[in-house]
């Protein structure tokens, strides 16, 4: 139980504004080993920090982010959506998990990839999306971490694992019990579950071992952790 990794899910999104550099910042204040940010690129092919296709429904901007540039991106929102070479800046030392939601392509991965690689920080950083961009990770980066995410108990087709070479195995919790816990342990891989909230689902999750938990409350997870 003590051993279980805290992921902080887009930083500390109850205190701050997710995916910014105060909520990633607080996060580690916090305690986590390691914060999820997601990742996008700009009309120009710069990575930022942003989950939604849009600016609206944290900076009340209707526009796709892909039909903006970095430049604009930084006007509309006064400069509070990181790149992603900010954010590695801010939590320079501590575990960071890419959450790819807007890859399907190549030329996507590699952009990211080589932004993580310009900065230094290949050897604390990992991947986590589904099938098609972690498959698009692994071609821009053979020796990537991956944490491949995957949304139903059925088990990941062996031909899929074979070409992604994933360490993780990530899963909604709802979807995890001990069965499924025990066929990712059995079959070598570490098990990553998000994102449980609650002491109740946060102990469930400890209870079954999983390796790493994003949540949302990464300083009630860490309080759990440190009193077994």
């Amino acid at each position: 139980m003590q051993t279980v990794t805290a992921v902080a899910h887009r930083g500390d999104p109850y205190r701050f504004r997710e995916n910014t550099l105060g909520s990633l910042r607080s996060a580690l204040d916090r305690g986590a080993d390691a914060v999820e940010i997601d990742v996008r690129l700009t009309r120009d092919g710069v990575p930022v920090l942003l989950h939604d296709e849009t600016l609206k429904r944290l900076w009340g901007h209707e526009r796709p982010l892909r039909s903006l540039s970095a430049a604009e991106v930084r006007g509309l929102t006064a400069g509070e959506v990181p790149t992603l070479t900010e954010a590695l800046a801010a939590t320079e030392g501590a575990r960071v998990m890419l959450d790819l939601p807007g890859t399907r392509d190549a030329r996507t991965a590699r952009l990211i990839v080589d932004a993580v690689r310009e900065v230094g920080a290949a050897d604390r950083v990992y991947y986590c999306a589904d099938a098609a961009a972690m498959l698009a990770v692994r071609g821009a980066d053979p020796s990537a971490e991956i944490a491949l995410t995957h949304t139903s108990r059925a088990p990941v087709r062996p031909a899929v694992l074979a070409a992604i070479r994933p360490r993780w195995l990530n899963y909604r919790f709802s979807l995890v019990d001990r069965d499924l816990a025990d066929r990712v342990r059995r079959d070598g891989r570490l098990l990553s579950v998000w994102t449980p909230d609650t002491r109740r689902s946060m102990r469930r999750m400890l209870d079954l071992g999983v390796d790493s938990i994003t949540t949302n409350r990464v300083d009630v997870l860490c309080a759990l952790r440190k009193n077994g």
